[in-house]
């Protein structure tokens, strides 16, 4: 190429890069529109709501506990309201205590109070556990005394069932303490503390009344006397020995071993008690008939008429007719001082016949 054509060729590479460069001064900037601040955002007014009020926890009532004669603790959810009662001394003390509309069944021997022995009966004990139909009421505690045996118990648990066995009472005491227990379990404490007190009251009077009282007549408590020459009767530790005591008298039977023995004609003879009361006469046994028994002629009691029939129930069932026997025991043992006593009036006054004849 010749110098010309390659300065040609130069210079208008160098116009072209001027021009290029002008171009691009000759471009305004652009300069961005400014945007006003973006406002914070103001959340929505929040509408208030009341906080709920705090509902308490449902309390669960406190369970029932009861310790009973054999030392067991006897548990419920709530107070029994279908109860088999197993012996007379239990449904005479829930009926007293206001239960008695919680008791669905008895056994055969329970005939008081009167209500009780309408009740449907589950069969008698002495032919063994009736537990079919203990079963069949479904009750939610059966209550047992003393006469039922501890394995007895145990299968009437191991068949599901809820059970309290009461102790004899062996004093006053413990009689208001059973009904306590049974009070506890039926949801009757009230009423049990009421009705006790009105026992407190009357046993107190008794009391009183004998406190000036010196004589202390032996008495011969007759339970059974099938076999005329070796009788039953109430040994030492017993409620019928402690009753006679409390009635001041001397039971003849305190001499035994065991509380329920048997006492020998000879025994009784050496005894000689001034009284014979005859707890088995609602089976027939009459003064005249005692007074043919070999040997028996030569006692005092029979010498000198003082052989008196017994209602057993007011000493062998372990319940709250138990004043009653004491009431009447004061009367038959002391009839001078008591036959004319106002606290009298309310007794069984054919028991008391033979003594306060007018």
């Amino acid at each position: 190429m010749s110098p010309s054509r390659r300065f040609t060729w130069v210079l208008l590479a160098l116009l072209m890069a001027l021009a290029a460069t002008a171009c691009a001064q000759a471009t305004p900037a652009v300069t961005p529109t400014a945007l006003p601040p973006t406002a914070t955002p103001v959340p929505p007014t929040a509408t208030a709501v009341p906080s709920p009020t705090p509902v308490p926890p449902t309390a669960t009532p406190p369970s029932i506990t009861v310790t009973d004669g054999l030392g067991r603790t006897v548990t419920l959810t709530q107070p029994a309201q279908r109860i088999v009662a197993l012996a007379p001394s239990v449904a005479e003390s829930l009926f007293a205590i206001g239960a008695g509309g919680q008791v669905v069944a008895r056994e055969d021997n329970t005939t008081y109070p009167p209500e009780a022995a309408q009740l449907p009966s589950v069969g008698s004990l002495w032919g063994g556990l009736p537990l079919e139909a203990i079963l069949s009421y479904e009750p939610d505690l059966v209550i047992v005394a003393e006469i039922t045996s501890p394995e007895n118990v145990q299968k009437m648990e191991d068949a599901g069932l809820t059970v309290f066995r009461q102790a004899n009472p062996k004093t006053f005491d413990d009689l208001y303490n059973n009904l306590r227990d049974l009070a506890t379990l039926t949801g009757h404490q009230d009423e049990a503390e009421a009705f006790i007190a009105q026992l407190q009251e009357r046993v107190q009077t008794v009391t009183q009344a004998l406190a000036d009282v010196q004589d202390e007549p032996s008495v011969f408590y007759e339970l059974d006397a099938t076999d005329p020459s070796n009788p039953w009767t109430s040994g030492p530790g017993t409620f019928i020995s402690y009753t006679i005591q409390m009635a001041k008298g001397r039971n003849v039977g305190d001499v035994l071993d065991g509380e329920w023995a048997q006492m020998s004609i000879e025994a009784l003879v050496e005894q000689d008690p001034d009284i014979i009361l005859l707890a088995d006469a609602p089976y027939g046994v009459t003064p005249e008939s005692v007074a043919q028994r070999a040997g028996w002629d030569t006692l005092t009691a029979v010498k000198e008429g003082r052989v008196y029939p017994f209602e057993p129930s007011l000493l062998s069932v372990p319940g709250p007719r138990l004043v009653d026997g004491l009431e009447t025991l004061a009367v038959l043992l002391h009839p001078d001082a008591f036959c004319a006593a106002d606290w009298a009036s309310h007794l069984n006054q054919d028991l008391l016949a033979p003594v306060c004849q007018p």
